[in-house]
Formats: C-alpha cells, structure tokens, sequence
C-alpha cells in the first residue's frame, strides 16, 4: 500500500449511526468480544512474528496462503479453501437474511524472495520486513474471528474473510480482482491496511503502469553513423513527456520510474527499455493522460525514424499495471461506521487522501469499500528496516469489529448498515 499524510476534515456522523453503535456498545456479548480481542493481544502477537517469517513476494505467496488456509480452518471457518489464483477465503454466515460483507488483508510483501523477514525485538518494538505491511492486518483478522467464534452472536449478514494475493507493486490487485470477478453478491468490502490506527481510505487512486521495449537494427557509432537508436528514440519520448501538465485537481502524476539499454558507449542501442507509472485520482484524467503519453509513444518512434530516412526502430509497449480510480461519498455508510467506531473507541479517526489499495477494486464498481488502518504504530514501510510497536494495538482490531458488527446486523441489536445487492438494482 502507498501511504500517505492524513488530511483531517470536519466530519458528522449521522444520528441512526450513532444510535446503532449505542446499541452495539450497550450489548454484553458484543462487549465481552471486544474484552476478547484486547486479552487476545500477546497470542496475535506471537502469530504476527510467525506469518511475518513466511516468505511471501508478490506472486509467489503460496507458502502464506497454505498457512493462513489452516488458520482458517483450525479456526472453523465454513468452506475455507484456496482459490485458483491463490486467495484464502472462509465463511461466518449469518441468517441469510443480510448482505454479504468481505474483510481482507493482504497476503504479499514487497520483498524479493530469499529476504530474512525473521523478527528481531528491541526496547519493545517489532523489526522485520513486511512486519507491519500488511503482516498486522492478517492477524487482526484472524482476532477478530476468534472474537466472533468464542461467544455466538446471531448475525444478519455473511462475512467473507480472506487472505488476497497481489496487493503491492505488478501483483495489480490480481487477487481482489479474481474475488469480485467470482463473486457478483458482495455489497460492501474492508482492507485492514494502512499506518495508523485511526486511518480510513475511501477514495481510490487509480493507475497504469506500462513496460515499453524500443528495438532498432543496432551497430557501430562509426561506421554504421546514420542507423536510428533505439536509445535515441527513447530519448526523444522522454523529452516530450516532460513538457506535459496534467491537472493538479484531481491529482493526475506520471513518471519514467527506470530506463536502460545499449550495450556499449561506441555502439548504437538496438534495445532501450522503460517502466512508466501513470496515476490519478480520477479515472477520466487517467485515461486522457495515457492517451496522451501512447501518442507521444509513437511519435517519438516516427520522429526517430524520419530523422533517419530509416523506419527500424519499432515501440512495443505492454500494459503491466491497471489499477481503478474511484470516489464515494463520506456520507456512504461503511464510511460513517468506520468514523464513527473510532469516536466511540476514543481513537481519533482521520479521513485519508486518495490512495491505492485493495479497496480500488470495489469503489470503482461502486461496492461500499474502505482500507481501514492497523493497530498499533509502524515504520519503515517498504523498506528492510519495517517495524511495529504494539502498545494499544487491539484497538486496531476492536474497532474493525464494531464496524463489521453494525454493517452485516446483529439479531435483537441492529439492522445491518450495508444494503444487499439485490435491494440495490
């Protein structure tokens, strides 16, 4: 997940959501649950040390999936399984009468296989990569199973729980993608991901990200003066990118995050390759500007190839990175819960800018989602030197809890928030 500040905005929570979470809080079982999760505290702790030291890049996730599948199962989770794309998926249902409401975290790290991701403790804090992101918000998961499980309540709605694969980098959301391509009945979806407890993503920064290859017939600087460079061509590209200026309302960024070729400094390149990241926070502006950035694509390429009376070199360009943008209201229900959760738990809740994360996938359908922030604090983020200090983290997990409580309903304690697809349409 990219983080970023938090921008605090005034915020109301209507008075139906209050009074539900009035409900919520006043019930003994659903308090006894929360008790739960705090005394719950050490022993998820100890699992986060254990799923952290399995190894698990983006796309090859396996060994964490087979483990986080057995959590589930031990757990009883109905119809736990790995789908074939390799997410963990498993089953809370409730009466058949409420929505259907997905709980994610996501299974990968950004880190290359062979990584030492064991956990090393100093003065109270957590180190490893991956530690945090998103280590933590699989493990509140499963606290928040055991929660539910240790004293039966009668939910309306179903809980789907699941590990997804492909969150960070070129993993392009695969595994959310997979689940909503499966699955049509969900109607609203959390990603415990984020630093800050208090966090709530509800906006979806979207992106495309594109592999281009320029291939030309190469030679020597000398003797084969006069041959289009395939390096040359990718300069003239980059050269005309840099004069564009794409709005700053709704942010819309691009970059040439990496370049290379050639082989030699007497040589003219037969092969230059580039990574480009294309991103906003609106879908239309992303699109506009990708249209832009393909044409000059191509025009450098005829440029190159003009300048030479020479048509050679050719682009080959790949789409290695699709990633939504989208909006919905603060006033969306899933929204306000998450807001209003954390009032009640005396966590200062903060609406975060426009990011990109698991929740894409559902805002761009227009399913209810929200990225929701881990317990505790953490650092390091992406980087070897991860870490997570664990003072009050079960408010993480504890306010997760009420959120999913007062959106699926609770039997003689509220209607669920979350409206059915069905009643939708």
């Amino acid at each position: 997940m990219l983080n970023h500040e938090s921008k605090r905005e005034e915020f109301a929570v209507s008075g139906e959501i209050k009074r539900i979470f009035d409900a919520l809080l006043s019930n003994a079982s659903i308090e006894k649950k929360l008790d739960f999760i705090k005394k719950d505290h050490d022993y998820i702790l100890n699992e986060q040390k254990e799923i952290c030291a399995i190894s698990a890049p983006t796309f090859r996730e396996q060994m964490r999936s087979e483990s986080y599948l057995r959590r589930f199962a031990d757990l009883g989770l109905e119809d736990a399984e790995i789908d074939s794309i390799g997410n963990v998926l498993g089953y809370i249902r409730g009466n058949g009468n409420g929505p259907k409401l997905v709980v994610a975290a996501h299974l990968d790290t950004v880190f290359p296989e062979g990584t030492d991701t064991d956990v090393t403790e100093k003065d109270g804090k957590f180190y490893a990569p991956g530690i945090a992101d998103d280590t933590r918000g699989l493990v509140e998961l499963l606290s928040i199973i055991r929660a539910l499980k240790e004293d039966n309540i009668q939910l309306l709605g179903d809980i789907v729980f699941c590990g997804t694969v492909g969150e960070e980098g070129l993993g392009n959301l695969r595994g959310v993608k997979k689940l909503f391509s499966d699955h049509k009945d969900i109607d609203g979806f959390i990603s415990i991901d984020g630093t800050g407890v208090g966090t709530i993503t509800y906006l979806a920064t979207g992106s495309h990200r594109y592999k281009v290859t320029y291939e030309g017939p190469g030679g020597h600087s000398y003797n084969n003066f006069g041959l289009p460079s395939a390096i040359h061509a990718a300069g003239r590209f980059i050269a005309s990118i840099s004069d564009l200026r794409p709005p700053k309302e709704p942010k819309t960024t691009f970059t040439v995050g990496t370049i290379h070729g050639g082989t030699s400094v007497n040589a003219i390149a037969a092969k230059a390759e580039m990574l480009i990241d294309i991103r906003s926070n609106s879908e239309s502006e992303l699109l506009k500007l990708e249209t832009e950035i393909l044409t000059l694509l191509k025009a450098a390429t005829d440029k190159e190839n003009e300048h030479w009376n020479n048509g050679q070199v050719t682009a080959n360009i790949e789409l290695l990175g699709d990633r939504p943008a989208g909006s919905q209201s603060s006033k969306n229900p899933i929204v306000q819960a998450a807001y209003a959760a954390g009032q009640f738990l005396g966590i200062e809740s903060q609406l975060s800018p426009p990011s990109s994360t698991d929740a894409n996938i559902p805002i761009s359908l227009g399913v209810p989602a929200i990225a929701i922030g881990r317990g505790g604090t953490s650092g390091g983020i992406h980087t070897k030197d991860e870490w997570f200090d664990p003072e009050n983290a079960f408010m993480g997990p504890q306010r997760t809890l009420l959120v999913i409580l007062s959106l699926v309903g609770v039997r003689g304690v509220n209607i669920p928030l979350l409206k059915k697809i069905s009643s939708k349409q």
